[in-house]
């Protein structure tokens, strides 16, 4: 059972995301915030691109005023309240069965890809600053961080490009299947 605990102490905490839901007794929600906190913090940094801490911002803005929301409630919900995961994982039942995997596996698939794509190209550029010379290193060092922000914006451009086509796709089918419909009225009568 969880128990609330001292304002000060929790505002102190509440400043680092994640800690402040620990302190409080909810260590599923903190370390599940806490992670998604770093985790952006070094995808960013291991990617090379700056504008993925916009999104720490607002993670940073929720747990701050996540833990004041919990602190702030009366006893009897704050004691009913469930610890959970961010992301919510049922403990009762296998998380990674097949309708699991299935359901996201062209997201998962396409995380991996970019992730392993992103470890090659680090190792590949290692390699290349032990054997190039060192005229030729700054070239090729100065247009290669120009690649990985290159990549994930053709990335992004064609999710976006995939979601207006399905969009537009399923706007036919609906406009196709009511003319189909309206033929089939004025011929009958």
């Amino acid at each position: 059972m969880t128990k609330k605990k001292s304002g000060f102490w929790t505002f102190l905490f509440s400043w680092i995301p994640g800690a402040g839901e620990m302190y409080m007794g909810f260590m599923r929600m903190g370390v599940s915030l806490m992670g998604l906190f770093w985790g952006i913090i070094a995808l960013s940094i291991f990617i090379n691109t700056g504008f993925l801490m916009l999104v720490d911002v607002i993670v940073w803005f929720y747990s701050f005023f996540h833990v004041h929301n919990l602190r702030a409630m009366d006893d009897e919900d704050f004691y009913a309240l469930e610890d959970h995961y961010l992301i919510p994982v049922d403990m009762d039942q296998e998380f990674w069965n097949k309708l699991t995997i299935a359901k996201y596996r062209k997201i998962l698939a396409g995380v991996l890809i970019l992730f392993g794509a992103a470890v090659l190209w680090n190792s590949i550029l290692d390699l290349l600053y032990w054997s190039l010379p060192e005229y030729v290193w700054d070239y090729v060092r100065v247009v290669s961080s120009f690649i990985p922000q290159l990549v994930l914006g053709i990335g992004i451009i064609a999710v976006g490009l995939l979601l207006i086509r399905g969009k537009k796709q399923e706007l036919l089918e609906e406009d196709g299947g009511g003319d189909h419909a309206g033929e089939t009225d004025h011929s009958d009568s």
